[in-house]
């Protein structure tokens, strides 16, 4: 029903409400209804010359007979029953108009506040379209309703405003604690940046084992310190300089531009750091590195520094040569630091104990951390670690790729960050906790789980994991066994270990 259209049975009915205008409809019915149409304010065109009989229809009104020819205003106003209001001075204003019609309503002394034209100020308390449905009796020409049909009418009319109201402030609640604690977030970013730039990074070497900077370091490094963070903690044992990296990059591409013009990578005799170190197996992997952020793909931003540097690094240590995996440490790295200083960081990453064990692909050495991880998990979680050994499900299944990339494939990245934070604090027993933490959090889940599926779980976790359960979890676990610390009882894995079980390694895939 359009704005201004008489209804079959009757004319218009206005009912003034704060907010938009409504109209309500009154038709022939045997119920109540409710109905409501906004009203929209327009300036109209200009009159046509004046019609001699033109006052007597603006005169009349008759709910039978009526002009067929269109009412046209001469100036902005409300049009009620066809008659228009006269208009002394030149045209207004909406707004002015607005404050004349609430002033001959009686509502001047509260004129409404600008933000009711807009969004309500208070729309979590006060929802418009609750507050805005009417209830209309019965037309006075129509039989009376029986006490009993209008008590049940209102009835239904108070419960139905009351679940609208209600599903209304849950909805605008739930937003505003959004809002509330994104802010929050926001504050803590600030002010933690301002400590750690102004108090404990020109006193680093002082402060960094102190308890306010391990507590500061636990709730998240701000991103703008981040990079200067890790690579101050990560260090630089192997003195790799600015100028190193520059030598190794100019000899990697020196490399595939011969590689690339002879064809010697696909020589049955090449080594074999020859061919994991081979342009196309880096390419493959850049291709395949947080795909979702389209930013080390080729034509991306960072696609030919993540390049640059994975290159670099297989001219710099041959031995090792590139491994799948690799590809998501360097660009988590490259997102934090500048390219030869990203680098560096990635080199002396990867001379780490444990990471060098993983990328070397050392059996003995993964087994004992294996092993000494096992030990945690039955004494933090008796329950999943029975479940796991009668499922015949080895921790070489999930743990691999989890060490290989640091978390940074299976977690959200802004996650996976905040995992590495701390793992530069704490070094490798961090990550070996964070893999109980997240065993801890989908206990329950896991349980329920065969062995087919808990592989499945564990390989691709679900992205909306909330960081403060994960971290909450992480905190609960216990890094002791007995009286034994992480180092001491990885120190003695080794040797009970040795040949008691092998691990196929030939088909590792990230």
């Amino acid at each position: 029903q359009t704005p201004g259209r008489a209804c079959p049975g009757g004319g218009l009915h206005v009912v003034p409400l704060c907010g938009p205008e409504l109209i309500s409809c009154r038709r022939r019915a045997e119920h109540s209804f409710i109905f409501m149409v906004p009203v929209t304010r327009c300036l109209l065109p200009s009159p046509p010359p004046p019609d001699p009989f033109s006052s007597l229809t603006r005169s009349l009104f008759s709910r039978k007979q009526k002009d067929p020819r269109p009412m046209v205003q001469s100036a902005p106003g409300w049009k009620l029953f066809g008659k228009v209001p006269l208009r002394e001075n030149a045209q207004k204003d909406s707004k002015t108009i607005q404050q004349e019609y609430e002033a001959r309503m009686g509502k001047a002394a509260n004129p409404p506040s600008q933000s009711q034209h807009g969004r309500r100020k208070n729309l979590e308390f006060e929802p418009l379209s609750t507050t805005a449905l009417i209830l209309e009796d019965r037309p006075a020409n129509l039989p009376a309703k029986s006490a009993e049909e209008a008590q049940r009418h209102r009835q239904e009319y108070d419960e139905m405003v009351a679940e609208a109201k209600k599903r209304e402030l849950k909805e605008a609640q739930r937003k505003k604690k959004l809002m509330k604690e994104r802010f929050k977030q926001e504050e803590s970013i600030a002010n933690a940046m301002v400590i750690w730039n102004t108090e404990i990074l020109p006193n680093w070497e002082n402060m960094r084992h102190t308890r306010r900077v391990r507590e500061l370091w636990w709730q998240g490094l701000p991103p703008s310190v981040r990079g200067k963070v890790w690579s101050l903690a990560i260090g630089n044992e192997l003195n790799i300089t600015h100028e190193l990296y520059e030598i190794f990059l100019s000899r990697a591409k020196e490399r595939w531009r011969s590689l690339s013009e002879t064809g010697s990578e696909n020589d049955a005799e090449a080594s074999l750091a020859d061919r994991e170190s081979s342009l196309d197996l880096i390419k493959l992997d850049i291709s395949r590195t947080f795909p979702s952020l389209f930013i080390f793909q080729k034509g991306g931003p960072y696609h030919d520094l993540l390049h640059s540097v994975l290159g670099a690094y297989t001219c710099y240590r041959p031995d090792v040569g590139y491994v799948q995996g690799m590809s998501f440490i360097a660009a988590v790295l490259i997102l934090n630091l500048e390219e030869a200083d990203a680098f560096i960081a990635f080199a002396n990453l990867l001379n780490k104990p444990c990471q060098m064990a993983f990328f070397r692909v050392d059996h003995d050495l993964m087994l004992k951390y294996f092993a000494a991880f096992e030990v945690f998990f039955e004494e933090n979680l008796p329950r999943l670690f029975g479940h796991f050994k009668s499922s015949n499900l080895t921790p070489d299944l999930y743990l691999i790729d989890w060490i290989f990339t640091l978390y940074s494939k299976s977690l959200p990245l802004d996650l996976a960050c905040r995992v590495w934070d701390v793992f530069c604090r704490d070094g490798e027993e961090y990550l070996f906790r964070t893999g109980l933490g997240i065993l801890r959090l989908y206990e329950e889940v896991l349980l329920q789980m065969d062995f087919i599926h808990i592989a499945q779980f564990l390989t691709r976790l679900p992205e909306d994991i909330v960081p403060e359960k994960l971290f909450g979890c992480i905190a609960a676990v216990q890094m002791l066994s007995g009286n034994k610390k992480w180092v001491q009882v990885n120190t003695v894995m080794l040797k009970d270990l040795k040949g008691k079980r092998n691990i196929n390694f030939k088909n590792l895939s990230f």
